[in-house]
């Protein structure tokens, strides 16, 4: 514990297990999306269609969820505070637009599909940068905030061990 009541060790592993569950989620969009590049460039109609279904897939059951979970606990408590606001403000907006890539991603087809593809791969690379970087930084060094409590059992936001074991 520190002066402000929050166990270290608790806050350390907290960004740890998201860190690590971030690095899983880039790992496999990148998988997903050299497979969708990679059959569009083969000029494989049926491959693309089918690696851009479970990109989206994907996007419906793992990413949409991380975002909207974000949203909730990690997000409310920087975002009450002036010197965290614009940065919330601004993740919140590249929600939207990954949300939005995706509906574009889900009525493309060929070329235009592996575009969106990729631009939600990077969009979503450099938003997980911003919160590893930024945004859970700065919940842990404030003394109002905690991050362990703020993704305690969401396994959307530290994968499904890390949810189920948040002293591990």
């Amino acid at each position: 514990m520190n002066g402000n009541g929050k166990d270290l060790s608790s806050e350390r592993q907290a960004l740890q297990a998201v860190e690590t569950h971030h690095a899983d989620m880039l790992r496999h969009l990148n998988v997903l999306v050299g497979l969708l590049t990679e059959t569009v460039e083969a000029g494989d109609a049926g491959a693309a269609q089918a690696a851009q279904a479970t990109l989206l897939d994907w996007c419906d059951k793992e990413l949409v969820p991380h975002a909207l979970a974000e949203e909730g606990p990690l997000y409310s408590g920087p975002h009450g505070m002036p010197e965290a606001k614009l940065l919330v403000d601004g993740m919140l907006a590249e929600h939207q637009v990954i949300v939005g890539l995706i509906e574009e991603l889900r009525t493309a087809d060929g070329v235009a599909a592996a575009v969106a593809a990729g631009a939600i791969q990077r969009i979503f690379a450099l938003h997980l940068d911003k919160e590893n970087r930024l945004l859970m930084p700065f919940v842990i060094q404030s003394p109002a905030l905690s991050l362990a409590r703020a993704v305690e059992g969401l396994h959307e936001l530290v994968g499904e061990g890390a949810a189920h074991h948040p002293k591990h």
